[in-house]
């Protein structure tokens, strides 16, 4: 997204958020490749707290599903969203808060990659948001429905990375201070 008001200037600096969709105890049990997508998950977390802010994490019908995994619970503050429709793009409180943040990016993960990543995404880049999905930190109960889904968002627009590839770019430099942490996280 990008500021209408001096279109000739430079473009306003990005501002990302991550997402964390549906990262609950019932819904991950049946998960293609789950223990690794943990992994994943739990690095990005980790990183991401170190280098930026802005976390969302939603939670789908938490009453029946339950709620987030604990160990995947940010140290750092967070914004914790229930909801039934499967879209969080749709949620007030979420839109309103990337709004006053003027968030630009949204960096996803979570499950499943087919029913809340994708609606969520799809909506998303339909409001004229950049939307990273990080494909080795996300998945679907069927290997099939995470693929596909994958291709359907990046026809969309959405730009696909991993997640080693996501926390270098976020880090940016060797240089910084927090790069030993960073690779630290990497490579456990």
């Amino acid at each position: 997204m990008k500021d209408n008001e001096n279109s000739s200037d430079k473009p306003s600096p990005k501002v990302n958020a991550l997402l964390i969709i549906d990262i609950q105890e019932k819904i991950i049990r049946p998960i293609f490749n789950k223990d690794s997508i943990i992994k994943n998950i739990k690095k990005v977390i980790d990183a991401y707290q170190i280098l930026e802010e802005n976390i969302f994490i939603s939670e789908q019908n938490p009453l029946k599903l339950g709620s987030t995994i604990p160990k995947l619970l940010p140290k750092a503050e967070f914004n914790k969203i229930e909801k039934m429709e499967f879209s969080l793009a749709n949620k007030q409180e979420f839109t309103k808060e990337l709004k006053n943040k003027q968030i630009t990016d949204l960096i996803v993960c979570g499950i499943e990659t087919h029913i809340c990543i994708q609606q969520t995404v799809l909506d998303c880049l339909q409001k004229g948001y950049d939307v990273i999905l990080i494909s080795d930190a996300m998945s679907s109960r069927n290997r099939v429905d995470h693929e596909i889904a994958l291709k359907r968002m990046i026809q969309r627009g959405a730009t696909l990375t991993t997640t080693e590839s996501i926390i270098f770019e976020l880090c940016k430099t060797a240089d910084r201070k927090e790069f030993k942490e960073i690779r630290n996280i990497i490579m456990s």
